[in-house]
């Protein structure tokens, strides 16, 4: 018999739920009409945009026609920075964001130096936290674009949104967030948190791969980012991925509708986690301790790799990483943890526990147990493991 995969890696991604495959089956073979077209079976799929559209909306608290598909979370980041910085380049060409976002912000970031915008990159505290004061310090008179991550995809920890976001109202300044970790784990009102842009993606909340979804709000400033057809009310060009757009939409509703007495059930089992695990000599929580998300823990063991940690887990049918899985091949340390001020010799013995609807307390201890033995191993191993924490765990 084949051994059981305990996965805990669902920031990287999720697998798709039954009912969102089955409610996408039809539209690979019998719905298959372009929604751009006059006959009934292409009308017959632009209802079914329409009902994607509000499923995502009523998710966030906007309006349906503040949604716009996209191919997912790294597009919209892309679609967001970009496409605001040269709707408001005449007002300006400065733009503040934190040194710890998705290297999909990061690297527009980059690209949008090079083509003569400035870019302030915020600090963080130890926990992984923007300060909103330092936001507000940070606005200068050509300040066009603000974007902060909604929650940390490496460390879970969630940002102070609403206080920025009341900042960027008060200076008129647009404000984007990345929230393709958050959407669907914990509550967003993108009226209340005063949100202009928000990128999403289906494949982190039990929906299909290759569909995300950028949130516009009404009289934001914003080029398109893709051009050719007038699909998307002429803001993104390309034929709508039908499939993964009615996926989108049934996950989004799916994960809402349970959100409540899911996120208790996961922040139990990550809190047991997290517990357990700290049990083990020199090991640290990565994050905020409760301002995080509800399914992640974030943990450094010190005097090993977590990359063996890794290939050693693998081997007991374990799934988990050292962070965020787009950056998964560099030999550099995280530049989440080096911006939060871990050394980098340290934060190399770092790893990414994120739990999913299918975990179950079981899973908690045979994961837990499977560390503390993979630790002493790991630990009785390397030369720089203090002699009194040798085969003492």
């Amino acid at each position: 018999m084949d051994k059981k995969i305990i996965y805990m890696d669902h920031a990287a991604t999720t697998y798709t739920a039954k009912e969102v495959v089955e409610a996408m089956i039809p539209y690979f073979s019998d719905e298959f009409g372009n929604p751009s077209s006059v006959y009934s079976i292409g009308q017959s799929n632009k209802k079914v945009l329409d009902l994607a559209r509000k499923q995502a909306a009523s998710a966030i608290n906007a309006q349906p026609d503040e949604i716009f598909f996209t191919n997912g979370g790294t597009e919209s980041d892309n679609w967001a920075l970009k496409g605001a910085a040269f709707a408001n380049e005449r007002k300006g060409k400065h733009i503040i964001t934190t040194s710890i976002e998705h290297h999909a912000v990061l690297h527009s970031c980059e690209w949008l130096a090079s083509r003569g915008f400035e870019i302030t990159y915020l600090p963080v505290d130890k926990f992984g936290m923007v300060s909103p004061e330092s936001v507000e310090k940070a606005i200068r008179q050509d300040t066009i674009l603000i974007s902060v991550m909604y929650a940390n995809n490496e460390v879970g920890t969630i940002q102070p949104i609403a206080e920025i976001g009341k900042i960027a109202r008060k200076h008129g300044i647009c404000f984007h967030t990345d929230a393709v970790q958050a959407v669907g784990h914990v509550p967003i009102d993108v009226v209340s948190e005063n949100i202009d842009l928000l990128s999403l993606s289906g494949h982190k909340l039990y929906g299909p791969k290759g569909i995300g979804a950028l949130y516009i709000r009404k009289g934001t400033r914003i080029q398109s980012f893709m051009h050719g057809g007038a699909q998307e009310r002429k803001r993104r060009a390309g034929t709508e991925n039908v499939p993964g757009i009615v996926g989108l939409g049934a996950a989004i509703e799916r994960a809402v509708t349970h959100l409540p007495e899911e996120m208790d059930r996961l922040t139990d089992l990550r809190n047991e986690l997290t517990r357990e695990l700290l049990k083990i000599p020199a090991t640290h929580l990565n994050g905020h301790p409760t301002k995080r998300l509800p399914n992640n823990t974030n943990i450094i063991f010190e005097y090993i790799e977590g990359e063996s940690v890794l290939l050693l887990l693998n081997m007991k049918g374990i799934c988990a990483s050292t962070g965020s899985a787009c950056n998964s091949a560099s030999l550099e340390p995280s530049h989440v943890l080096t911006a939060m001020g871990i050394p980098h010799e340290i934060a190399h013995g770092s790893i990414r526990l994120t739990i999913g609807e299918r975990t179950t307390a079981e899973d908690v201890k045979i994961v837990t147990a499977a560390l503390k033995e993979t630790v002493e191993k790991l630990r009785a191993m390397s030369p720089l493991t203090p002699k009194e924490l040798k085969n003492v765990q």
